[in-house]
């Protein structure tokens, strides 16, 4: 399906590849090669500086292999995903396992380039190579009944040593409405920067809901089922004062301990001068009909 949308972003715009995969000192500030309008479009070029390969390793949250940064860069290597297959159930007329393999027989494969924007007000624009969820959704049937799509992510303690821990309540789960699930920009990512998705970051399959803020972006997705009812949500569960069911990114409700006004673009060092966030990342035009008439500070 072909979708086009304001504000497109290009290869100028992307986080470096080195920057993005690999992160080791970016708390001591250091700057390295010019990176040229890292600034949403329409807004002025902010001038970042990408911190170099060779100073930077992975700056990611997945909390399935530790609550550092670089953890999933030293521990990500033990997961094992090949063989591997996704569970669809629930209100669908095909449920049962797809295999990956199977999956990405039938679905085309895009590069779409999205900003990304993690609720401690970092960001990133990445270039995802992956295929619309509402194609897979379509694989499976979905039922008239159903209203919610539930994610969950795999849940190995032996291979993830952030499981073993009761950090959060394992396994991750997520959920989406779904007519979020449906729209357009809604992505189902297999890689980054046209090679397979690294296991640091969701391999082999990933959600990208570019409007929200990153943790609903669910990693390594063994289930997804349909449902009638909200589905729980892993940092809802946590925090259900700090982290709500929509999770958009919007500048005017600050999280309690980040302000989600501006934000520092990764790549650029410590001291990278911090840019505005924009109302649901800079997507507001392809989906704020989604929430017409929501009160977006008591569905936050």
């Amino acid at each position: 399906m072909a979708y086009r949308w304001k504000n497109t972003l290009t290869h100028e715009d992307v986080t470096p590849k080195s920057a993005f995969l690999n992160r080791r000192q970016i708390m001591a500030g250091m700057a390295g090669l010019g990176l040229a309008s890292i600034a949403p479009k329409g807004q002025a070029a902010t001038d970042l500086e990408p911190t170099p390969l060779d100073v930077i390793t992975q700056y990611n949250n997945f909390y399935e292999f530790g609550t550092r940064k670089d953890d999933p860069a030293k521990y990500a290597h033990q997961l094992t995903t090949k063989p591997w297959a996704v569970t669809i159930d629930g209100l669908v007329d095909h449920p049962g396992d797809y295999a990956f393999d199977d999956i990405m027989s039938q679905m085309t494969i895009e590069e779409r380039i999205y900003r990304f924007r993690c609720v401690e007000a970092w960001s990133m624009v990445v270039p995802w190579n992956g295929f619309e969820l509402k194609d897979l959704l379509d694989l499976a049937g979905v039922q008239s009944s159903a209203k919610y799509v539930a994610f969950e992510t795999l849940y190995r303690p032996e291979e993830m040593p952030g499981q073993r821990a009761p950090f959060l309540e394992w396994p991750y789960v997520e959920g989406l409405r779904l007519d979020e699930a449906n729209h357009p920009l809604t992505l189902m990512a297999t890689g980054i920067y046209g090679d397979p998705m690294p296991k640091q970051n969701g391999a082999p399959l990933r959600l990208v809901v570019p409007w929200k803020y990153g943790f609903k972006s669910i990693k390594s997705i063994v289930r997804i089922t349909l449902t009638d009812k909200e589905p729980p949500t892993s940092w809802n569960k946590s925090v259900p004062s700090e982290y709500g069911f929509y999770s958009n990114v919007n500048p005017q409700v600050d999280h309690p301990r980040w302000s989600q006004a501006s934000e520092r673009p990764i790549g650029g060092g410590f001291f990278a001068k911090r840019i505005p966030t924009l109302m649901f990342n800079g997507y507001e035009e392809e989906v704020a009909g989604l929430y017409e008439g929501m009160d977006l500070r008591k569905f936050y």
